[in-house]
Order: structure tokens, then sequence, then C-alpha cells
């Protein structure tokens, strides 16, 4: 199995930042990569931003140049730098690690007021 914790997220201005973290833990399954999606009320969920075990990095249009992903220094664990939030970025964050299958984390709210 595999367990995915997430922190972080809150209310800000738009034009503020936020950074999200997250740490997984399996004891059976590589993990082939991780990052974010999210899901606005009424809308389907979406890849924000999700980086490979060996780097490569990908990010949704609408967030590139202003939000970097980027894998600490402990195992299975990214960091999503959130700058020059907009109201439109408003959504729950879910961390997601990659093996076999997707497991998510429990989801943290992101609110950018205008």
């Amino acid at each position: 199995q595999v367990q995915v914790v997430e922190s972080g997220g809150g209310l800000v201005q738009a034009g503020g930042s936020l950074r999200l973290s997250c740490a997984a833990s399996t004891t059976i399954f590589a993990i082939s990569a991780m990052g974010w999606y999210r899901q606005a009320p009424g809308k389907q969920r979406e890849l924000v931003a999700e980086v490979t075990s060996s780097g490569t990095s990908n990010y949704a249009d609408s967030v590139k140049g202003r939000f970097t992903i980027f894998r600490g220094n402990g195992k299975n664990t990214v960091f999503l730098q959130m700058n020059s939030l907009k109201p439109e970025d408003t959504a729950v964050y879910y961390c997601h690690a990659r093996t076999v299958r997707i497991y998510w984390g429990q989801g943290t709210q992101v609110t950018v007021s205008s």
C-alpha cells in the first residue's frame, strides 16, 4: 500500500504565494511520479504538475511560469511552490503518487481572493 500525506494550502490574496508539501510512503511498490491535481467546484479534476522519479516535470498550461514542482531531500517528498496566484486557482488540491495505480492524498483547500 501507499500512503500520501499532504500539507499546506489556505487563503491568500491574488498575487500572493503558497507552498504545498506532500510525502508518500510505500512498502511494496516503487513510486514513478508524484504531483498534484486540483478540482474546482463543478469542474473535473485536472493535472496541475507532476515530477517523475528521474526528475522530469510537466505542468498544466494554466500554471506554467507561476508554479514550480520540486522534489525534497527526503525520499518520496515533493513540493509545489505557487506564485502569482489567481482567483481561478481556487480549488481543492490533491497530491498523488503513481505506482501501478494512482494513490491520492486527502486534499487541501487553496482559496485565492480577488
